[in-house]
């Protein structure tokens, strides 16, 4: 796919045009209300309740409403009380989301940018550089970036009076900043996005990763069968990769440490700073204590049972109260089975090991929103290269597009209709979970024989 600047940059505000006009039916769309959008730890309309009360000198996490971050009360807060007659409500705070959106897509667009250029390299080291004129040279940076701004899910998200917008920012910063070999920045984006929803701290292999090895690039052992050079001019210097020759000549990255041990000293530093601030503002409400409580313990207790999209709440509705600590435990460690797997396997492609870690996490995280598709489904056109001939293309997009029509109208006919039952509405979210999983079981086998065909023509 080959885009001009010029209309890039025009499908890109047209993006943003149309959220804003998206923004003035939101009152009539209702979709801060839908199960699919907006989560309880994400919901606006319970963040402006949370504002209400510490406004009214209780405490925010009184009763079972907000169970956000302290720090966006007073960010968000002041927005969602703010109304202009005639204009939809929440319009200030949608307006904020739609900036943060297109922020979000500029940083999708430069770490694709970053990936390009280090492919372009690796290939050229390896004598390969044919290999990229027959699978294409698709500008992946443009885009993913138009398809994160474009995605039904992403618009509505922006609109749909949830913060999930946020999130997806700071995981964005975290991938950018580590791609960039920045530390200070990517410890910054990793550690508020913990801080918000818990589950991107499993990015942190990720992310240490790409800072010690940099960018994706194709298995060590290609290098080692590669051959060498007649002259080592040819190698440009790697700020965010150490390199070692061998015998031949071939470069074999290696892992530096420092900037690894940089991203954990400000991880330190940013987690300090993000508890200090939380204390200060929930000094007189019980502190730190009620903090953790409300916000990482409601998660990992999964105490709203409340239905959404994922697979969490129909079991512990239905599960003896006597085995719940235990399948709580279950349900939470099988995302920490499948990271030491992964890592060995794409330890090589961090950058693809995050998107995978993301969208594994957005499907089995115990409050799930369409706006964590959006993102992984952005972060996946930085592959599209590399996943062009993925199986069940077709079969994907259709089943996404299936499940997003099926699931408004199954919780309509259970919930407001009274002709379904609760196993209407939940076979949806186990197809939309199959899907993810057949997404991230094809991708990753795609990214594996792409790295096979790479050997076999080096070694042809």
């Amino acid at each position: 796919m080959a885009l001009t600047r010029r209309s890039y940059w025009a499908l890109a505000v047209g993006s943003l045009i149309f959220r804003l006009i998206l923004i003035c039916f939101s009152d009539d769309l209702n979709l801060g209300s839908r199960p699919e959008v907006a989560t309880p730890v994400t919901s606006l309309r319970r963040l402006a309740e949370g504002y209400w009360l510490k406004n009214s000198s209780m405490s925010p996490y009184s009763g079972s409403m907000y169970h956000g971050s302290p720090l966006l009360l007073p960010v968000l807060g002041p927005l969602t009380i703010k109304r202009v007659e005639g204009l939809p409500s929440h319009l200030f705070c949608s307006s904020i989301f739609i900036i943060i959106d297109f922020i979000t897509a500029m940083l999708i667009r430069a770490t694709g940018q970053k990936l390009i250029s280090t492919n372009h390299q690796s290939l050229q080291r390896l004598n390969l550089s044919c290999v990229q004129e027959t699978t294409g040279c698709t500008n992946v940076g443009d885009l993913a970036s138009l398809i994160f701004l474009w995605n039904p899910f992403t618009l509505i998200t922006c609109v749909g009076s949830s913060t999930s917008p946020i999130d997806n920012l700071m995981v964005v910063l975290a991938i950018y900043g580590a791609c960039s070999g920045l530390p200070s920045l990517a410890a910054f984006g990793w550690v508020v996005a913990t801080h918000l929803s818990l589950y991107p701290a499993i990015l942190v292999i990720p992310v240490i990763l790409l800072l010690g090895y940099g960018p994706d690039v194709p298995p060590s052992k290609l290098f080692l069968l590669g051959k060498s050079d007649e002259s080592g001019s040819d190698y440009p210097s790697d700020k965010t990769s150490s390199k070692q020759r061998s015998k031949d000549g071939s470069p074999i990255y290696l892992f530096s440490w420092r900037p690894a041990l940089c991203f954990i000293l400000w991880s330190l530093i940013w987690s300090s700073y993000i508890f200090f601030l939380s204390f200060i503002s929930l000094k007189e409400f019980g502190g730190l204590s009620e903090m953790m409580k409300k916000t990482h313990g409601f998660i990992l207790n999964v105490e709203d049972l409340s239905p959404n999209i994922g697979v969490f709440w129909y079991f512990f509705a239905e599960v003896f109260e006597f085995f719940r600590s235990f399948f709580l435990i279950v349900f939470h460690i099988n995302i920490l089975f499948m990271l030491v797997p992964l890592v060995i396997r794409l330890r090589h492609r961090p950058c693809f090991l995050a998107f995978v870690y993301i969208a594994i996490m957005s499907m089995l995280k115990s409050y799930p929103s369409v706006g964590d598709s959006a993102l992984y489904l952005g972060l996946l056109g930085l592959f599209a290269n590399e996943l062009a001939e993925m199986r069940f293309s077709f079969f994907l997009l259709c089943g996404y597009f299936g499940i997003s029509l099926l699931s408004p109208v199954m919780h309509n006919l259970w919930i407001w209709r009274g002709t379904g039952n609760a196993n209407f509405y939940f076979a949806t979210g186990i197809a939309y979970a199959s899907l993810q999983t057949v997404l991230i079981v094809e991708s990753v086998s795609t990214i594996l024989k792409h790295d096979r065909m790479l050997r076999n023509k080096l070694t042809a």
